[in-house]
């Protein structure tokens, strides 16, 4: 544990020396490389998310065939949901992009209050209507499902309308910028449930790489978890170029007080999430810093964050962001007193212990040297993979259309076809919410905040 101050927060040069030991082994590992694999171990059951598929030989486009879904194959033939996309910019267009390899998604309408941004939408979803009132949608029967992915200040209004006139919603995460409109919006989706499946967009939940990392974890591979570390690194402004000042104001509203919960909220959400996902447990406290340090150009949130949150049985988590150098990109470690687990670019490597006993289902493993160490490699298909005769580390090609929202959005249609909640609901999304923006609050101040029951619970 770092050293603290006389007023019981973290020393910030201790917080700021906690540095990767595998950074140097990283660097230059591209991620258009790096895909998601999977080996699944003898007393681990499969992930619930379907397994990447092989490689196509030539992707089909988007809007191809009739719609705006892939090529017809056997797995397609499922029941299509009627979708409305809300918010058009950079992550509404990656929603569409996904949904168009999604079974069954039948985009109906895009949405956005800036109808110059429509064309970029109808590119990626050519059968879809383009509306600039979301409630057109809401009035259609053919919509069963609303997306949501504005701005995070504006989802409140556009989810509860959602919900109040029966749409099933996937709310991009965070929820909220505001803890008030987060606790609104779960509350209201915990009430519609189950009749309406609510989705809140922590993308990992879903992701095939993490919930094969999360069986390992689970059948004790790592045994104690003593220590924690995630980080995001890209040098990057955050600010995007408008024509005119009242559109810089709306896209830019992320580098604003009043309107953002900043990189912690906005980015390190996910990671967090993770870390509460992986050891079942919501903080204890968390401290944080913060600084504009590359960015001089108004903004009013710090591009550079670093936070230390306690768990139960003093375990930390270390996390730290910046839009000011790309170096270590991003990842998330996991240390355990027999086992360490890195997550990177949609791959996972296990770096074991000298004194650990075997696990069983080492031989069957693709092993690989990052830096000094050498990792096991969680390799997707692996099992497939050996009966097919094939080394599972010489075959890490997945197919390219399934991302991580390509995974959530099959996992959130299929629940809708089901009947069966998310495994990222109302309840999983608040969390995360509360612990990004009490994190931001620590940045923004540079002090300790401890976390009570009551601060996550829906009633």
């Amino acid at each position: 544990m770092a050293e603290k101050n006389d007023d019981n927060t973290l020393n910030r040069r201790d917080l700021l020396q906690r540095s990767s030991a595998l950074a140097l082994g990283f660097l230059g590992m591209g991620a258009a490389n790096l895909h998601a694999q999977e080996l699944v171990a003898a007393a681990e059951t499969p992930a619930p998310v379907p397994p990447p598929g092989q490689t196509p030989a030539a992707p089909p486009k988007p809007g191809t065939e009739g719609g705006n879904a892939k090529k017809p194959t056997a797995a397609s033939n499922v029941a299509p949901v009627g979708i409305a996309v809300i918010g058009l910019g950079d992550q509404g267009r990656k929603h569409l992009t996904s949904l168009g390899y999604v079974p069954g998604a039948d985009v109906r309408y895009v949405c956005d209050t800036y109808p110059a941004i429509h064309k970029r939408a109808q590119d990626l979803a050519p059968k879809a209507a383009a509306i600039t009132d979301y409630r057109k949608a809401l009035d259609d029967k053919a919509v069963q499902a609303i997306y949501v992915a504005t701005p995070s200040h504006l989802h409140r209004e556009i989810v509860l309308a959602a919900l109040q006139a029966g749409k099933h919603v996937y709310c991009e995460a965070p929820l909220a910028s505001s803890i008030e409109d987060a606790k609104a919006i779960a509350t209201a989706a915990k009430a519609a449930s189950p009749k309406q499946i609510f989705h809140a967009g922590m993308q990992q939940r879903t992701n095939p790489q993490h919930n094969h990392v999360l069986g390992f974890v689970r059948t004790g591979a790592l045994n104690k978890i003593v220590n924690a570390r995630s980080v995001w690194n890209k040098k990057t402004s955050w600010r995007k170029p408008a024509a005119s000042p009242e559109r810089e104001q709306a896209l830019n509203w992320h580098l604003r007080k009043a309107t953002s919960g900043g990189l912690m909220n906005e980015i390190g959400i996910h990671q967090v999430d993770v870390t509460n996902w992986f050891l079942k447990s919501t903080p204890i406290s968390v401290s944080g810093f913060g600084s504009i340090l590359q960015w001089r150009d108004g903004r009013e949130v710090p591009d550079t964050v670093q936070c230390l949150f306690e768990y139960p049985g003093n375990v930390f988590l270390s996390y730290s962001a910046t839009l000011a150098n790309s170096f270590d990109g991003a990842y998330e470690l996991f240390q355990g007193s027999d086992a360490a687990i890195v997550l990177r670019d949609g791959r996972a490597w296990m770096f074991k212990e000298v004194d650990a006993p075997a696990l069983g289902w080492e031989v069957y493993a693709s092993k690989e040297k990052i830096g000094d160490e050498t990792g096991i490699m969680l390799v997707a298909d692996a099992t497939k993979l050996l009966a097919e005769g094939k080394k599972p580390g010489e075959h890490t090609d997945t197919d390219p259309t399934r991302g991580s929202l390509y995974f959530a959005g099959d996992h959130f249609l299929t629940a809708i076809r089901e009947k069966k909640e998310s495994v990222s609901g109302a309840q999983e999304g608040y969390e995360a919410n509360v612990v990004a923006l009490k994190a931001h609050e620590a940045v923004m101040t540079g002090g300790k905040i401890n976390f009570t029951k009551e601060m996550f619970s829906l009633g």
